[in-house]
């Protein structure tokens, strides 16, 4: 049974959400940082990157909302890990994309 054009468009719109997250290089660098530690608050990742603590807090709340970032209260500090299920579903995602539009590019199935 084939999805229906709703469905596609929903999950269209997520991956695009997903990708417009990872749209600048400043998200992703805090990604990077986020993947080397179990989690990190704000202020950690602030010193990692020299910027500023409400460009980055922007940047993680944006990462949060796409889903790609866990955000969990931790007394007086928020604590922020990467979401691996989500981020390997972009690659899958992603993945998919290129494999339907680009088909040459595919490795060959031998079954």
């Amino acid at each position: 049974m084939s999805e229906s054009p709703e469905t596609r468009c929903t999950e269209s719109r997520a991956i695009a959400a997903r990708l417009a997250a990872l749209s600048h290089p400043a998200r992703i660098e805090i990604l990077k940082h986020l993947s080397a530690s179990r989690c990190c608050s704000c202020r950690e990742v602030v010193d990692h990157l020299d910027l500023a603590q409400s460009t980055v807090s922007q940047h993680l709340k944006i990462l949060v909302e796409a889903g790609l970032v866990r955000f969990e209260a931790d007394r007086q500090r928020s604590r922020y890990a990467v979401d691996h299920d989500a981020l390997a579903g972009v690659s899958a995602s992603l993945t998919q994309l290129v494999n339907s539009c680009c088909p040459s590019l595919s490795p060959i199935r031998q079954d």
